[in-house]
């Protein structure tokens, strides 16, 4: 079977089947179906504005491309392999309800802008729905953060046991992350919101179309002001598979801590049995595998940034076919991204952490060493003597099969006579936490700003 193209006044041949099947891209671009008419619809009443069709034209063809989008809907009109992308789909079916006048449409436009519109309305609300669901991962962190005030847990350096820190600030500082990526997300929002259409092929167009027309009638903030830059670019997506991988890489992040803490090694968390699963063998096991396919799943992301990196990088100015393949990494990052943090959201809520489990960790282990080194500099040593008596200390205790709560006094006065009884109040993780004095840190106190924080925060947040 061979394909006619609309244009098909310069070839003598029609595009062979072989060549359609290699070249369509209509499985993928057909999301952007409703993207594409609201495009048109705008264009095509701007056409009207500007006298280059007449009202009753523009008319027709704005009823014929909304019963065309209801067609797609209810699947009376299917977008199939035959088309080779969604522009001529639409454009060959509003040809076969209104005839000649449905070519109109195509005045002072190419599918080289039309595209670069479709992927900006595509992607601007795309990126408000993962916006929303930062918002909704951020609101079940508080809620944690906020039921488990005031249970310690131990802090880690090069995943080694450091310093005892409030679980609701190990919660809080993703909130912090996520904030970070919700700003991004929205700075890049920003600059994406800029119009091309009427770019037309990169040249613009001799027709006196109304640019800022469009641009305003799609809610775009203004329009891309180089007509080549407008069809050749595609660094607006860049920027927003960049977002997504910094998101993923967070959301991974946390979900290896979740896969660590629901071990019997830590024994920290606890997830519920409806976002586990078992094993097909082995009939005790109990597999974090939800928070494990979201670690795996950044991959799809970093993968798909990489991916149109290296389909732009060589690009000579301005449209190149090259750039059909932006398309696939854009729906997966996208998809990847909403799906993992609509799905942690879950995870988080159905998992509890074990308070009495942790604090005795807290008492099995050294991580109130930097507090007897602090203890002695109040007491007038400089920190670096301060801290290599101390480092002494914690080494007697591990030759001696002990820890720090079993010293006495008078072993104590071995290594320093500037010890007193008080020291033993500062080894205690509770004390530990609550003498932290900097923004920021530890101690219930600022774990307490930083709630009352994020709920004003995240108060006037919608979603």
């Amino acid at each position: 079977m061979a394909h006619q193209a609309l244009w098909s006044g310069r070839f003598k041949e029609p595009l062979s089947a072989i060549a359609l099947n290699f070249s369509s891209s209509i499985d993928l671009d057909k999301r952007l179906y409703q993207e594409d008419i609201a495009g048109s619809i705008a264009h095509v009443e701007m056409l009207a504005a500007a006298r280059i069709l007449t009202a009753v034209e523009a008319r027709r063809i704005r009823t014929a491309l909304k019963a065309i989008q209801k067609e797609i809907e209810t699947g009376k009109f299917q977008l199939t392999g035959e088309y080779e992308d969604v522009h001529l789909a639409i454009e060959q079916r509003l040809i076969q309800k209104v005839g000649p006048l449905g070519g109109k449409l195509h005045t002072g436009r190419s599918r080289n802008d039309q595209i670069a519109l479709d992927e900006r309305l595509y992607l601007r609300t795309a990126g408000k729905e993962i916006a929303r669901l930062i918002v909704q991962l951020q609101r079940v962190l508080l809620y944690k953060a906020e039921k488990y005030f005031g249970t310690l847990m131990p802090g880690y350096t090069h995943l080694q046991r450091a310093q005892p820190v409030m679980v609701s600030h190990h919660l809080l500082a993703y909130v912090s992350m996520f904030e970070r990526d919700y700003e991004r997300l929205h700075d890049c929002l920003r600059r994406l919101n800029k119009s091309p259409l009427g770019a037309a092929a990169l040249a613009g167009t001799s027709f006196p179309i109304d640019r800022q027309k469009v641009a305003k009638k799609l809610h775009f903030d203004g329009i891309i002001e180089n007509s080549i830059d407008a069809v050749s670019d595609r660094d607006y997506l860049v920027e927003f598979l960049s977002v997504c991988s910094i998101i993923m890489m967070h959301l991974s992040r946390f979900a290896e801590e979740l896969v660590l803490w629901t071990t019997k090694e830590f024994g920290f968390a606890q997830i519920s049995d409806a976002y586990t699963t078992g094993s097909s063998i082995m009939p005790q096991k109990k597999n974090p595998d939800m928070a494990e396919l979201v670690r795996g799943k950044t991959g799809r992301v970093y993968g798909s940034l990489l991916n149109l990196l290296t389909t732009l990088k060589a690009l000579p100015l301005a449209y190149n076919r090259d750039l059909q393949e932006d398309k696939p990494p854009m729906f997966e990052a996208v998809n990847t991204t909403r799906q993992s943090l609509f799905i942690f959201s879950h995870i988080l809520v159905h998992t509890t952490f074990d308070k009495k489990h942790m604090e005795e960790e807290l008492q099995n282990d050294f991580l109130t060493a930097t507090e007897i080194a602090d203890y002695l500099v109040r007491k007038g040593l400089p920190f670096r003597e301060a801290h290599a008596i101390t480092g002494r200390i914690v080494s007697y205790c591990i030759d001696h099969r002990m820890y720090l709560g079993n010293l006495d006094l008078d072993t104590l006065h071995t290594f320093s006579k500037l010890f007193e009884p008080d020291i033993f109040d500062y080894m205690l993780p509770h004390r530990s936490v609550e003498q932290k004095q900097s923004t920021g840190s530890t101690s219930p106190q600022e774990v307490k700003k930083q709630i009352v924080h994020w709920t004003r925060v995240l108060k006037k947040r919608k979603g």
